[in-house]
């Protein structure tokens, strides 16, 4: 088969700020010795020493989201988890090509990609930046006008019990306070066309990447969410289409909610039809 022909026709910048509703915990090191004995410490920026939301974290809990809410199996390993991957299992020329058809039809790898090798595979249409603190929270965590047990940070305890011994076993988790701001976070979504790319479709699944955000909303975003840590809002957002990186950007609109985005998509790709021509 020869090498394929790809175009990119342009760029979809989603730019956010993402508050954080209850205690946010990504997790960093699990020593807990330079910080007092904390169990559970989060990630942090090793120049500035801030905790940020690393654009990995962003956008695997998306995927996963997406994963579960459309039924699909998840039938690849990635490191301590599993995603599905259109192929995963593929070997031999027919079911290779049944997976280069699922994956024509599969909005989530083809936003998010797969893994590894794969004959039929085309580029990674998101990319996800890393999310730091506002600076406003900065500010408000500096002078303590947000309440902290370390820097920028709070620290939880939660108590379990053995079931066989009945003996308390309490825990301490770091978290960034309820009420934190991070932000601008920065989403980037591709467009491309040529072979086994169509750009119409690309343009459709912007609408995948904002079923995400408001799956993320329903859900959690870092651990302990089954215990109360990790709601979060998508606040502020706004969105512009570059065709060219020489060219200024284009601005699609501001909205205050995922939702007011997701009801603004009809026009919106729209829009983005005629600029990618």
């Amino acid at each position: 088969m020869a090498n394929p022909k790809i175009t990119l026709k342009g760029r979809v910048f989603i730019r956010f700020d993402i508050k954080a509703v209850t205690g946010l915990h990504i997790g960093g090191s699990d020593t807990g010795i330079e910080i007092g004995g904390v169990d559970k410490t989060v990630i942090r920026d090793r120049l500035t020493n801030q905790p940020y939301i690393p654009g990995s974290s962003l956008r695997g809990k998306m995927r996963s989201l997406l994963e579960k809410y459309r039924g699909l199996e998840q039938n690849q390993t990635i490191g301590q988890g599993r995603i599905h991957s259109c192929g995963a299992n593929a070997r031999g020329k027919e079911l290779e090509e049944a997976a280069r058809q699922e994956y024509k039809k599969c909005d989530v790898c083809q936003v998010f990609g797969v893994p590894g090798e794969r004959s039929f595979s085309t580029p990674t249409r998101l990319v996800a930046r890393d999310v730091k603190l506002s600076e406003e929270t900065k500010e408000q965590l500096e002078k303590k006008e947000i309440h902290t047990d370390l820097p920028y940070t709070e620290v939880k305890t939660e108590v379990s019990i053995d079931r066989v011994t009945s003996a308390a076993n309490p825990r301490q988790m770091e978290r960034v306070p309820a009420g934190a701001f991070f932000g601008p976070a920065e989403l980037v979504y591709s467009l491309y066309d040529g072979d086994d790319c169509v750009l119409a479709n690309d343009i459709k699944r912007l609408a995948t990447v904002v079923q995400g955000l408001q799956l993320l909303e329903d859900d959690y975003l870092g651990g302990g969410g089954s215990r109360g840590s990790g709601k979060v809002e998508i606040k502020n957002i706004q969105v512009f289409f570059r065709k060219d990186p020489l060219q200024a950007e284009v601005s699609l609109g501001e909205y205050d909610s995922v939702n007011a985005l997701a009801s603004s998509l009809t026009s919106m790709t729209d829009e983005i039809t005629r600029l990618a021509a």
